[in-house]
């Protein structure tokens, strides 16, 4: 999708293999990982799920973590959808979204990693991603703000993303903020009939 130009903008492939409309989570802050099962940094799910219910419990409607699947690292994440879905729930408990398995480099990248690449290149301005486990920081009108190497442990994120969440509530770009006006003139609305 050349014509994107925001994260919303794209329709990545959900585990059942159907479109994943990304505008239903405009407004909130994400945290995009490509993951995988067999690697070693797959405890980062811990971590990840850690960070996931630290935020959601300070700003649950504000902030979300999407996991990408990718077998293109040493081939370790090979299962199928459903494979990977259940390594996830039964070892790390995890319960933001795990979407279908996806390219993030080569010929078959998905368009939403080649997008993020473009936005936000890696060390010396490479367009690739080196590993599993990366992630990136996307605020709540969907411009990526943060890159990370696989060797950042989530946990140590949660500063950051506050930060944003906070940027996004000033600016009112966040989904809540949006919900709470349109409650506020429906209210006013309301009174004046």
């Amino acid at each position: 999708m050349s014509s994107a130009t925001t994260f919303y903008d794209f329709e990545p492939v959900d585990k059942k293999g159907n479109t994943y409309d990304l505008s239903q989570v405009k407004g909130k802050v994400i945290l995009v990982v490509n993951t995988a099962s067999k690697c070693g940094f797959t405890p980062q799910f811990k971590g990840l799920e850690t960070l996931w219910q630290s935020v959601k419990a300070k700003h649950p409607e504000d902030f979300l973590i999407i996991g990408f699947p990718c077998n293109q690292f040493g081939s370790q994440d090979p299962g199928s959808n459903d494979e990977i879905q259940e390594f996830c729930q039964v070892n790390y408990g995890v319960t933001f979204p795990v979407l279908g398995k996806t390219d993030v480099n080569g010929n078959n990248a998905s368009p939403l990693w080649n997008w993020l690449k473009e936005s936000q290149p890696g060390i010396l301005g490479l367009k690739r991603i080196k590993w599993n486990f990366e992630k990136f920081l996307i605020s709540a009108d969907g411009k990526v703000v943060g890159r990370w190497a696989s060797t950042t442990k989530p946990e140590g994120l949660e500063a950051t993303i506050l930060q944003e969440i906070e940027k996004g509530q000033k600016a009112g770009t966040l989904a809540s903020v949006a919900k709470a006006k349109e409650g506020a003139v429906e209210g006013e609305t309301a009174k004046l009939a």
